[in-house]
């Protein structure tokens, strides 16, 4: 699988992106006849070799013909909804636009619909957003991986007036990605390129085990005491697992009626729980025990707690993070004499490692039609592999 490793060391923007991409091969050319489709005028890109503290990378610098124009989330979306680009380069830009909204509209107490770009709104951002999906698409990365996000320090002037640094959209948009302070007085993080990664990018943190093929240097437009570029990696995975990091919330309770614990396991699992386990154990005094534990991914937490100290007795929690790392999933419908089943597959490196019907319909079949659960297991199992069987074949 063709993945790409953003080493953001020096920040990212989505000029930075653009000519990273441009600078791992793909054609300029190509970028403008992708921007053509936007039926947009008005602009000139032009890039160029530089080089940053002796690295030879790419710039784009764009030029805008047109004055200041304020558009809208509803403008920019109708601009790209009327375009003639592919439909997942249209749903994956508006995916960014949509992100970046949201964070405006947070900041500035509104509602999405009503938030106004002003800078964002310019026809420069909407070749960014729209040129690094296009541009990760030309080169056929199917993957989006990022190292963690300096934040400079200081101030900058905008249509808003005097903001810190980073700006307040670009931290509301980086929750949840792990980032650092820097000493450096500048803008390394850009509310376009916070945009951008934290939309594409699916984890955060070292680069995956890869095989490298390439790999482009984007160049900023200023000189910083570091060499100011975005160096992205270009590769095949490796032993692909997917891999994130989630919070373990554990507690061990000891004064509580058992039967309560059935009702907390569904509430949690309502409310977006990943797992919730049940361990007993064995506490001072030889106290018998129960430790509850309870999954979830960061923005569910406060939730979570709110839960457990709701409905349990505990007084306190232990929360820790855990890193996970699965297979490569896929859901499909596959046809059996029972029906269609849904099943999941999981696959390491393209090869299939596990495939797993679901229990839920398997069990409604099962029931229904009064036949073992496990001869409606293996048959949806069954009917799994003989379409791959075939797939390959046909490939």
């Amino acid at each position: 699988m063709r993945a790409a490793y953003f080493n953001c060391f020096s920040g990212i923007s989505g000029d930075m992106v653009l000519a990273a991409l441009v600078d791992l091969g793909w054609p300029i050319k190509e970028l403008e006849r992708e921007l053509n489709k936007l039926d947009l005028f008005n602009y000139q890109i032009e890039a160029e070799k530089v080089a940053k503290q002796g690295i030879i990378s790419t710039q784009i610098k764009i030029h805008i013909k047109e004055g200041k124009k304020e558009r809208t989330l509803k403008d920019i979306l109708s601009i790209l909804d009327k375009s003639k680009l592919e439909e997942k380069i249209k749903e994956r830009s508006q995916a960014v636009f949509i992100r970046l909204a949201s964070a405006e509209a947070k900041i500035h107490g509104k509602s999405v619909q009503e938030v106004h770009f002003h800078e964002l709104g310019g026809l420069d951002t909407i070749i960014d957003v729209v040129g690094a999906v296009a541009g990760m698409k030309y080169l056929g990365i199917e993957k989006v991986y990022s190292s963690s996000l300096p934040l400079g320090r200081g101030f900058l002037k905008c249509s808003h007036g005097t903001l810190p640094v980073p700006a307040p959209a670009t931290l509301e948009l980086l929750k949840g990605v792990p980032v650092y302070g820097s000493n450096i007085e500048a803008e390394l993080v850009t509310p376009t390129g916070a945009a951008i990664i934290s939309t594409l990018a699916e984890n955060f943190g070292q680069m995956p085990p890869m095989k490298i093929d390439n790999i482009g240097y984007g160049a900023g437009q200023r000189d910083l005491p570091i060499p100011n570029l975005l160096r992205v990696s270009l590769g095949i995975l490796k032993n692909a697992y997917e891999e994130d990091v989630v919070s373990l919330i554990q507690t061990n309770i000891d004064d509580m009626n058992p039967e309560f614990y059935e009702h907390i396991a569904d509430r949690l699992f309502s409310e977006g729980a990943l797992d919730v386990f049940l361990t007993p154990i064995q506490m001072k005094r030889t106290r018998p025990a129960t430790m509850l534990s309870v999954i979830t991914d960061e923005e569910k937490m406060e939730k979570m707690l709110e839960l457990i100290f709701d409905e349990t007795t505990t007084l306190g929690v232990r929360i820790s993070k855990i890193k996970r790392r699965k297979l490569n999933r896929e859901s499909r419908k596959v046809a059996t004499k029972y029906g269609k089943i849904e099943v999941k597959i999981g696959k390491l490196d393209g090869m299939v490692k596990n495939i797993s019907p679901s229990y839920e319909e398997c069990r409604k079949i099962a029931t229904r039609l009064n036949i073992p659960l496990k001869k409606v297991h293996q048959e949806a199992k069954q009917a799994a592999f003989d379409l791959l069987a075939k797939k390959r074949k046909l490939n």
